[in-house]
């Protein structure tokens, strides 16, 4: 999309202060105004869902039921476990006081930040872009959206759901592209919350540190997937092939590459071929997402070294088709292995050393996801005890984002803090920390003048 600045810079902060002037009226503190907004949004994406599976399937052919499973349904679930946990949330949560402190009690309060920004990603315009708005929302904050521009039809639905049915100094989106966020980066926002590429990420970072601006950055990298020889090859092959091509393998948390011990390697990517087949990724399957753009086929498609092709390989530029592809014998050394990959290509490589290997993953970037298969405890503990990365899954792939009560973020590289039910709820909080003390009982041992008899006593109570 061309972006022609619909927008003069006046007119976001426009926006901007609106939002701040709304806030400041504690309106949008009240429990039950939150509760109702959820349920309204809700009510409005049910009204217009076929309208959303015709958007995104313009944008890049994805499928209603994947639409629906992938970002819908994670939106809707979002969403109840908000309207049924709320009150709980919100509430002001008592803990210990010391005895130093007594007589006293001490309480943490849950303070919505202000005036949020959230920027989308393209790759699931819907769920990345509507859920942080969600959480935003269930804090008590106002929030203007940026969705990615990539997806132009989604994007346009999305302006159109939100901004005729919600106030826009509540909430409001902004179409456009990178120069409507290049100005709305320059405002100082209480929070902003960004899905997309470590590369862009580092940008918005440092447009927010300008202004001492917290962030959250959901970003990427490669994400391993680690197959032993005491894995369930046939539950592995199918769990692999499902997580690495869903969405044309256009996900951050997917399995960028396959690690599998050398003496089951044939086995497993015999299965994997068996399971791409049995699932019929062609050309134009409802199933089986487009590249979302000409620029990304053909970055994608200038990773797959013919000479090791396993399975696939077939491209179509005319439909941003690229078939499911299996990469054998690759080395560490290899184009494909020097980026996050970010499409239906699947590099393999084998190993002896379990140990090892794990030590290449640590050496690397902090991925976002990580994935083991195996029935050995030891090879579990090893993983989860040495190898840092955002989150991940024993003897499956992506379904940890599915679990409202796992914080779901990356570390180092892959990203910055994390969301998802409570661990979104206390992103976009501030938790405010209050004694509430009583007026009477207090020793005066802090108080001047002071003895080596209150000194005594203070090395007893502190």
């Amino acid at each position: 999309m061309q972006s022609t600045l619909k927008f003069k810079a006046m007119d976001f902060d426009k926006i901007f202060q609106l939002q701040k002037a709304f806030f400041n009226t504690h309106h949008t503190k009240d429990i039950t105004f939150r509760k109702e907004t959820l349920k309204k949004l809700k009510t409005i994406l049910k009204k217009n869902e076929n309208r959303m599976y015709d958007a995104i399937y313009k944008d890049f052919r994805k499928g209603r039921f994947d639409t629906f499973l992938t970002e819908l349904n994670l939106i809707y679930n979002e969403i109840d476990f908000f309207l049924k946990n709320l009150d709980k949330l919100s509430k002001p949560k008592k803990v210990k006081t010391p005895l130093n402190l007594q007589p006293g009690n001490s309480h943490i309060y849950y303070d919505a930040l202000g005036v949020t920004l959230v920027i989308g990603a393209w790759n699931y315009p819907l769920q990345l872009t509507l859920l942080p708005m969600v959480t935003a929302i269930a804090a008590g904050n106002t929030c203007v959206l940026k969705p990615s521009e990539l997806p132009e039809n989604t994007m346009n639905l999305l302006e159109e759901l939100i901004n005729h049915n919600f106030p826009s100094n509540y909430l409001y989106v902004v179409a456009g592209g990178i120069p409507e966020t290049t100005e709305l980066l320059k405002l100082r926002w209480d929070k902003i919350f960004f899905t997309g590429s470590p590369k862009v990420g580092k940008i918005v970072y440092e447009a927010a540190a300008k202004n001492l601006i917290p962030v959250v950055l959901e970003l990427g990298g490669k994400s391993p997937a680690i197959v032993t020889k005491t894995a369930d090859l046939e539950v592995a092959a199918k769990r692999l092939v499902w997580g690495k091509f869903i969405n044309g393998g256009q996900t951050c948390i997917a399995p960028d590459y396959l690690l599998v011990e050398e003496s089951v390697k044939p086995k497993l990517l015999q299965l994997i071929k068996e399971k791409l087949e049995e699932f019929n990724y062609s050309d134009g399957a409802e199933h089986f997402t487009s590249i979302i753009n000409k620029r990304n086929f053909e970055r994608v498609s200038s990773l797959i070294d013919k000479d090791k092709i396993f399975y696939g390989g077939k491209t179509n530029e005319e439909t941003l088709y690229i078939e499911p592809t299996v990469l054998d014998n690759i080395t560490w050394d290899d184009a494909v292995m020097q980026e996050e990959i970010f499409g239906p290509v699947f590099p393999v490589i084998g190993y002896t050393d379990y140990d090892e290997i794990l030590q290449k993953i640590i050496e690397g970037e902090k991925p976002l996801a990580a994935y083991l298969f195996t029935k050995n405890e030891e090879e579990k503990t090893r993983l989860l005890h040495l190898v840092s990365f955002g989150g991940g899954v024993i003897n499956d792939t992506l379904m940890h984002i599915t679990n409202h009560y796992l914080p779901f973020g990356g570390i180092g590289n892959s990203g910055i803090g994390s969301y998802h039910g409570e661990y979104g709820f206390l992103a976009f909080s501030h938790q405010k920390s209050v004694i509430d003390k009583a007026t009477w009982g207090e020793p005066d041992l802090k108080y001047p003048p002071y003895t080596d008899k209150k000194m005594h006593w203070i090395k007893k109570v502190m």
